[in-house]
């Protein structure tokens, strides 16, 4: 296989751990009201940067499924769409992580095992 495949396929699975990874991570950030800058910021704060172009997707979608609330209002003389979870997704993300920690532990025990 070559390099340049190996990088096209790591590429493509990379994209799909990150995906999930996102979602959770910004239901988790959306426990306190945020609006998009400052969302993307708290994100690569920790350490989790995340597109433009894929944060304002994903929390159109996380609101049209009921799990995040949003309001405009004006601040600093602009309008912005502040962000929050509702009460749905704070349910959702509460089953979420423990789903996620039973996966990491998993994968810790898998790992693990496969470093010898």
């Amino acid at each position: 296989m070559g390099t340049s495949l190996q990088n096209e396929i790591f590429d493509s699975l990379r994209l799909e751990l990150r995906r999930g990874s996102l979602i959770l991570a910004v239901l988790a950030q959306l426990r306190e009201e945020h609006y998009g800058y400052t969302l993307r910021k708290a994100l690569a704060d920790q350490g989790l940067a995340i597109e433009e172009s894929t944060l304002y997707p994903l929390l159109r979608r996380l609101e049209t499924q009921g799990l995040l609330a949003s309001e405009w209002r004006e601040e600093e003389k602009r309008n912005k769409r502040f962000y929050r979870l509702s009460t749905d997704g704070e349910e959702v993300l509460k089953q979420l992580i423990a789903e996620w920690h039973g996966i990491n532990t998993s994968l810790e025990t898998i790992l693990k095992e496969d470093r010898g």
